[in-house]
């Protein structure tokens, strides 16, 4: 038992330390990207660093997946680590444009970090304990969005590359931790006896992980309720600044809270809930506040209320912590330990395709009428309400 424990703290550490310096870096992307190109070009340059990340990790990710189910975890993880360390060194040394890209393109590539410790996870623990440490961990990514920004800032003052030095550090670290204090959770004889050709096919590995029904309606759950919330994370700054004409202070202000409400719906709601309420009834409560709060957003343009505007955070971050520690729970549920690489590959690669595409919509939709883009949004999760109401079992509270 107290080995178990000890395993799940290093979890945490290294999650937190990934946290942390992506939070560092994220504010400095478009100063950086300021150094090669014009300023009216700078969200066309971001965006597509974004992109190709984005692109690289959807393929990559299923196949790191497999490959973590053949060979084990802490091979791959380690892996993914030292890649984004590269990655992150490379951003810090500059000096072109095509150097940035090459940074995001071997992080892209061997972007398996999350879902591998996800997979950790899986192997490690309970699966009616699952849940309760996703929410932890939800909640632990949710630290770095709370001081990373600010010390990013601090850090660029000296110079604009110390961050990612900085976060490469970070990471660094967190490859020595899984290289000396992780143990390997998945034994020999629960890994996959043999990898084809077939396995290193993101499309195969896509058709052989949607040929299960059940994991198949969570992911297009699971897709349903990341394009409803991609919407509100990568347009709500805009809104502000677009109906409300707020600053970056105000808007700082407001992410603070958003960081402070996850990390207590995921550490501290979250568990005393899975008391008393079944996993589906908290997991479709979740998106009914999430419905709730982009409502409410969709209400504020017409009705100009900071305290409409506060409840739809507070409403959608809590439905978001709710949702997404259940969902990630279930999913991990849904197959034996010699699979878990695998799912987590495909899921991580949904995401990717999320980031992807949904900022484009969105942009589009937003650029036409801001109520019409939050209210597409709100339908979207009313659409995985009724999903998840009709097809997702109900388990008993543990």
């Amino acid at each position: 038992m107290k080995s178990k424990k000890y395993t799940l703290w290093i979890i945490m550490l290294i999650v937190a330390l990934n946290s942390i310096g992506f939070s560092i870096v994220l504010p400095l992307l478009p100063f950086l990207v300021g150094k090669y190109l014009p300023s009216r070009q700078v969200v066309v340059g971001m965006s597509a660093l974004l992109s190709v990340f984005a692109a690289c990790t959807f393929f990559a990710a299923p196949v790191l997946g497999a490959l973590s189910d053949r060979y084990g975890r802490k091979k791959i993880l380690m892996v993914s680590l030292f890649g984004s360390v590269i990655g992150y060194i490379l951003f810090g040394i500059g000096g072109a444009l095509w150097v940035l890209f090459l940074g995001r393109i071997i992080d892209g590539l061997t972007a398996g970090n999350i879902s591998t410790l996800f997979a950790y996870l899986s192997d490690t623990i309970a699966p009616k304990e699952r849940i309760k440490w996703f929410g932890y961990i939800g909640a632990v990514m949710g630290t770095g969005k709370i001081g990373g920004p600010a010390l990013g800032g601090l850090l660029g003052n000296i110079s604009i590359g110390l961050p990612f030095y900085v976060t490469a550090a970070l990471i660094f670290l967190s490859g020595l931790a899984v290289y000396f204090l992780l143990p390997e959770s998945l034994p020999p004889e629960k890994r996959t006896k043999q990898l084809t050709l077939a396995s290193m096919n993101t499309f195969y590995l896509f058709k052989e992980i949607f040929s299960l029904k059940a994991v198949k309606l969570l992911l297009l759950l699971g897709a349903l309720f990341y394009a409803g919330l991609g919407i509100f994370q990568f347009n709500f700054t805009v809104f502000l600044k677009d109906v409300y004409h707020w600053g970056p202070q105000l808007i700082g202000i407001l992410l603070t809270v958003v960081g402070v409400f996850d990390i207590v719906t995921r550490a501290v709601l979250l568990p005393r809930l899975l008391k008393h309420y079944s996993e589906k009834s908290i997991a479709i409560a979740g998106l009914i506040g999430l419905g709730i709060g982009l409502g409410l957003i969709l209400a504020s343009i017409y009705l100009h209320s900071l305290i409409i505007i506060s409840l739809a955070v507070i409403f959608i971050i809590s439905g978001e912590g709710l949702f997404e520690s259940t969902y990630n729970g279930k999913l991990s549920q849904s197959v034996s330990e010699s699979q878990q690489g695998k799912l987590q590959g495909v899921s991580q690669s949904l995401q990717s395709a999320n980031n992807m595409f949904v900022p484009l919509a969105a942009a589009a939709i937003y650029f036409y009428n801001p109520g019409a883009l939050y209210a597409v949004a709100t339908l979207i999760i009313l659409a995985a309400v009724g999903m998840c109401a009709k097809y997702i079992p109900r388990t008993k509270p543990t």
